[in-house]
């Protein structure tokens, strides 16, 4: 063989390697992950932990628990549910939409939250009656357990009458929190985790209510049926992650409560 033409056989040779070995190279794998509301700025600090350790790309999907439950329930192709609440998780199971039982993987905080320049929040509610404030916000407690979490403590104190006109509702706690930030509320209730956010930190003033005077926010996650068929292995070790002592770390760095 002529050198010219063994030089190409052999150019030839490690370019069909090359392409044989992309062939068979394994795909990254991704996730698309739905995220309650009040969970996305502390999400955000778990996906970048998680996708630097583990190589997984996430997309994250942000709403409401009640409106996320709805978008699964009509076929959404979602490998992980990180909700509010545990009703919601627990609906999807009922339904036989997830394979396993809902697992708590923290405990929300509601506060009282303003950034109205003059507007001090305090534990005691009986300040929202004051004329200086007009507005308050609140997420839909049909769908937003924080919200549902801020209609229980005004009615244990017997104020959700009294301040009824005054109520200005939001979607998700996040178009809550965006009311609250940006003044169009003069005050509102919203998750401790926004108010401990980058974004949101410094922002305005804020108070942390007695968790007494509402039922406990526990918060679940679930492993979703598309997950499990589709990208088991990938969906379970995210699913794990959650539960271990990093996303703990983190999650308290947000004021959520961690076992």
């Amino acid at each position: 063989m002529h050198l010219p033409t063994m030089k190409k056989y052999v150019i030839f040779i490690l370019l069909l390697l090359g392409l044989t070995a992309t062939s068979f190279k394994k795909p990254q794998a991704k996730l698309t992950v739905a995220v309650a509301a009040n969970m996305q700025y502390a999400f955000k600090a778990l996906q970048a932990d998680y996708e630097k350790s583990s190589g997984v790309t996430i997309d994250a999907i942000i709403g409401s628990s009640g409106k996320l439950t709805q978008q699964i329930t009509e076929g959404a192709p979602f490998d992980v549910f990180i909700s509010a609440d545990t009703k919601y998780p627990q609906i999807l199971y009922q339904n036989k939409l997830i394979p396993d039982t809902p697992r708590v993987y923290a405990n929300g905080v509601l506060v009282l939250w303003s950034a109205k320049p003059g507007i001090k929040p305090t534990a005691d509610l009986g300040m929202l009656l004051g004329q200086h404030v007009k507005a308050i916000a609140i997420a839909n407690p049909a769908t937003a357990p924080y919200g549902a979490a801020a209609e229980e403590i005004l009615k244990n104190d017997h104020l959700l009458d009294k301040v009824r006109p005054k109520l200005v509702y939001g979607e998700s706690i996040t178009q809550t929190s965006q009311f609250i930030a940006t003044g169009a509320a003069d005050i509102g209730f919203t998750a401790k985790a926004v108010v401990l956010s980058n974004e949101m930190k410094g922002k305005g003033i804020w108070v942390e209510l007695d968790a007494k005077q509402y039922a406990p926010i526990s918060q679940a996650a679930v492993l979703l049926s598309h997950g499990v068929k589709n990208n088991a292995q990938s969906s379970k070790a995210f699913y794990d992650y959650l539960y271990s002592n990093r996303a703990k770390k983190i999650l308290k760095q947000f004021g959520y409560l961690v076992k």
